[in-house]
Parts: C-alpha cells; structure tokens; sequence
C-alpha cells in the first residue's frame, strides 16, 4: 500500500502545527458542515500553476519531476517535462509521456471551496493549489482517471487501485488546510477508513 507519510511546509498562513491520529480517530474528528458552493470560480480565485522558486518549472513541472522513476527529458529550454516515467497510484498504471498526465488536487479545488476555501485570503488559496510542501495535495494521475474523477469526494467516486492509501491522503489534505465535511461525505469516510488499515496519519497544518 502506497505510504502515508506527510512532510513540512511554508505557506502564508499560521505557524504550522503537527496532527497525529490513527486514520479511524482522524476521520471522527474531521468537522462537519454543508458544503456551499456558491460562488465558485477556480481561475478568479484559485488562478494557475505558479513558478514559487523562478527557475522556469511551474508547479505542474514540479511535481513530474517529484514523482519520476526514470531520467527526465525536457524541451530545448528546459522548463517543461516531455518524457520519463510515471506510475500513476490510483491505477498502478506506467507512463512515459508527460503528455498522458494530469496533475490531480487529491481534494478538487471544487471541493475545498465548499469546505472552506471560499472564506480564505485569495494567498491561501493560491497556496493551497500550488501546494508542494505536502506530496498528498498534488499527485500525477492518468489523465482519463482524473476526468472521470472531476470534483467528486469519496462518497461518489473512489479509484480503481490503493483505495486505503486515497482514503489516508485524502483525510490528510482535509486536516492539513482545516477543510470541512459535509455528513455524506464523513459518512463514507468513516464507512472505507473501517476496512483499512488503522495507520497513523501525521499532517503539518497549513
């Protein structure tokens, strides 16, 4: 089963702090609220890929490299990744053209506006999608699974392979930028996290 271990971060928010559970207790604890969605517009209020570190790699860049298991070619300039290789978590599928991933936000930016996002500064906001710090937030995914998956949690829609890991990181990303549950949601949360391992998650909060 794919880990579940969370590393540091340094976003514009409080100083971080350090959850540590079993996956059952983190899924209990996680707040409830409607989700609203009102409102919501991703390039207004989430924008894009950002370059954090000027070295002409954006954050989608940034994770193929991250994620490869192979040496990298790049185009003529060396900004952006073309070849190398991937296995993608969800469908335990290879790739070696960057072109055949997308980069998945583990929670839809969809989702994390009706969780919360929408009462956050917009630099929270950008932090959250441009997320590097935490490996969960951002993953490469195979671009047909990602389209399928659009902004559905748990309760609607779960992946083919490392089902246990999917349900940890997602538990992990929602603790990590304080992101609420809607009752269907923990329902289902709390339903999947009783037929996996009992591990422990640990987060730094953004």
């Amino acid at each position: 089963m794919l880990g579940l271990l969370l590393t540091g971060l340094a976003v514009p928010a409080e100083a971080a702090t350090v959850y540590q559970a079993p996956l059952r207790t983190a899924v209990r604890a996680l707040l409830v609220a409607p989700e609203v969605n009102t409102g919501y517009d991703r390039d207004r209020y989430f924008g894009t890929w950002k370059d954090a570190n000027r070295d002409c790699q954006n954050t989608r860049q940034e994770v193929l490299i991250q994620e490869a298991r192979a040496a990298l070619a790049f185009t003529s300039r060396g900004c952006t990744v073309s070849r190398g290789r991937w296995v993608t978590p969800w469908d335990n599928r290879v790739h070696t053209s960057a072109s055949t991933v997308q980069i998945d936000h583990t929670v839809p930016v969809h989702e994390a506006w009706g969780s919360g996002a929408r009462y956050w500064s917009q630099a929270r906001r950008v932090a959250y999608y441009n997320d590097l710090s935490d490996p969960r937030t951002l993953s490469a995914q195979t671009s047909a699974l990602n389209s399928a998956k659009q902004a559905k949690g748990p309760e609607a829609w779960m992946p083919p392979a490392n089902r246990c890991a999917y349900i940890g990181q997602w538990v992990a990303v929602k603790i990590r930028w304080g992101l609420r549950v809607d009752a269907v949601e923990k329902a289902a949360l709390v339903r999947l996290a009783n037929s996996c391992p009992n591990v422990t998650i640990r987060v730094n909060r953004a």
